[in-house]
């Protein structure tokens, strides 16, 4: 017994000589933390992939630890939060012919025929082309892609997934002839002919009959994205849209810790989905969190499908489109509102934003801190940016969207609406706060081109001098707490990430510059030097 008392006295002595244990230590950096009161401090400490404390260098190598590291000055802040991508799809897209920046039809045919035995799935798969970006400002057709693949289904896809190109083969597979009609999209007939251009749901009907990869190959896209993100500092991810077969295969993957992603996963709204979750509840892990439908209102505003209050001014009685039926959304709406799940609904043209919020707010009948979301906001009438606050719906936008858009947009909505679109400094007033996404593959999935895009209002290249419309850029506090805070409040995770403060997953990035003073054309060239999740370096 004597023995025993001795042990406890012993084992006393020392917890009090060593009172404090970590298992790594920061000290001598700039630390953003990104609380509530913007705190920055010089150190942190880590402990079972949990922030356990801030503060000064001393105070933080007074804990019991063999890893403390000098930061030597660098910055950290926490881990970048994309609110609005398509990881998956992403990763997959890895695998496809990429099209981007191509500046001609021309340029899209040569990469086309470069890699014309690059088939995904026995297709000839492409995605990346955008004709605002050519000196004809048109839609091409399919005449070429017959020629060359008479006898091979062929996919081009516009870089915003809204409109694709198509040849004959995947027409036919469709079914689709002269005078074909779907609702909630377009089969584009001139003269009497198919043209090979498909909008919206018209796109749809031709993607489903793609052969979907195999599980391994789905794995193997999903860790491949994950280490291209992970290379430009995010640590978790919203993904817009996800099939319940590819939700399991994450879980599957996280579980096994090989998907190191902080992953919230937004269901697609279809019935088989619905049903399976509706009847299973929630997921939510550690690095997993699924607690939300994706829902589609309208289209893009490049491909002209956002459902516009009035007509697009490049296209005489054109208002775009809705993609369900006004009954169907509000049918979702309740049953999403009744099974207690999270409603995120695309909504580029002024008219779905109306809509929307309106539709939200007889769904969740004043119910506080349901978060719903409006994703993307393109354009917003001004009678409506006080809904936000009034149904309590949170903005999710893509700041990158605002820049590339800008050279185009005002040919299709006018300067007048033009002052409601990317609003952002306006609907983050409105709203209390505004996630900041890059809906990546159709932008960067750098997120520093999203947090510059936000702040200088400017492409890369440092185009308009007078910035695009700078009355709506956010500060950079504002835009550093909308892709990790208020991006991670979004999706129901403050308690878990968004801030470097004690009780939360060490998720954290270092960069080499600090985005609070740097120059603002340097921002978006800063680099990444290393970044953590849970406490683990995994770049």
């Amino acid at each position: 017994m004597k023995n025993l008392f001795l042990f406890a006295w012993l084992g006393c002595l020392l917890a009090c000589k060593n009172p404090k244990q970590a298992d790594a230590v920061y000290y001598n950096g700039k630390v953003y933390t990104v609380d509530s009161a913007f705190t920055v401090c010089e150190a942190f400490a880590v402990k079972d992939g949990k922030i356990i404390a801030t503060g000064t260098g001393s105070d933080m190598l007074a804990f019991d630890c063999a890893n403390k590291t000098d930061l030597k000055g660098k910055f950290v802040y926490p881990g970048f939060y994309d609110a609005h991508c398509h990881f998956y799809g992403y990763g997959v897209d890895l695998k496809k012919i990429a099209l981007f920046e191509t500046k001609s039809f021309d340029a899209v045919m040569d990469t086309v025929i470069k890699y014309r035995d690059k088939r995904f799935m026995g297709w000839v798969f492409g995605r990346g082309w955008d004709q605002n970006d050519w000196a004809v400002q048109q839609y091409p057709d399919k005449t070429r892609l017959d020629s060359l693949f008479p006898d091979v289904p062929v996919f081009l896809m516009r870089i915003d997934g809204h409109a694709a190109l198509v040849n004959q083969v995947a027409l036919d597979l469709a079914g689709f002839k002269p005078g074909s009609s779907i609702p909630g999209g377009e089969v584009e007939v001139k003269d009497g002919k198919l043209t090979g251009i498909l909008i919206d749901n018209a796109v749809d009907s031709v993607k489903i009959r793609i052969p979907l990869p195999s599980r391994e190959a789905e794995a193997e896209a999903l860790l491949q994205a994950q280490q291209n993100c992970f290379a430009v500092g995010l640590t978790s991810i919203a993904d817009a849209g996800l099939e319940k077969d590819v939700i399991l295969l994450i879980d599957s993957l996280q579980k096994v810790g090989q998907l190191k992603m902080g992953y919230n996963a937004m269901i697609t709204w279809n019935a088989k989905n619905k049903e399976y979750f509706f009847n299973r509840g929630k997921i939510k892990t550690g690095r997993l969190n699924v607690c939300s439908f994706k829902i589609y209102g309208d289209g893009a505003l490049g491909s002209r499908g956002a459902c516009l209050l009035k007509p697009y001014d490049d296209k005489a009685g054109h208002y775009g489109y809705l993609l369900h039926p006004v009954d169907s959304l509000k049918k979702a709406a309740e049953e999403i509102a009744a099974h207690d799940f999270q409603m995120c609904t695309h909504c580029i043209g002024d008219s779905a934003v109306r809509l929307m919020l309106h539709i939200y707010g007889e769904a969740l009948h004043g119910r506080a801190d349901a978060r719903w979301r409006i994703e993307h906001c393109q354009i917003v009438h001004p009678d409506d940016f006080a809904l936000f606050r009034k149904f309590g719906v949170i903005p999710s936008v893509q700041p990158t969207h605002a820049t590339s858009d800008m050279y185009w947009a005002p040919e299709r909505i006018g300067l007048e609406r033009m002052k409601g679109s990317n609003a952002y400094r306006q609907l983050k007033e409105a709203g209390g706060m505004v996630a900041n996404g890059s809906d990546f593959p159709v932008e960067s999935i750098n997120p520093l081109y999203g947090f510059y895009a936000a702040v200088v209002r400017k492409d890369k290249s440092n185009f308009p001098d007078t910035r695009f419309q700078p009355e709506n850029a956010l500060s950079r506090e504002d835009a550093l707490r909308a892709m990790t805070s208020w991006a991670a409040y979004s999706c129901f995770e403050e308690k878990e990430r968004g801030s470097l403060q004690p009780g939360k997953q060490a998720d954290f990035v270092i960069l080499d510059e600090d985005l609070l003073q740097a120059p603002e054309e340097q921002l978006w060239k800063i680099k990444v030097l290393e970044t953590f999740v849970m406490g683990e370096k995994v770049y």
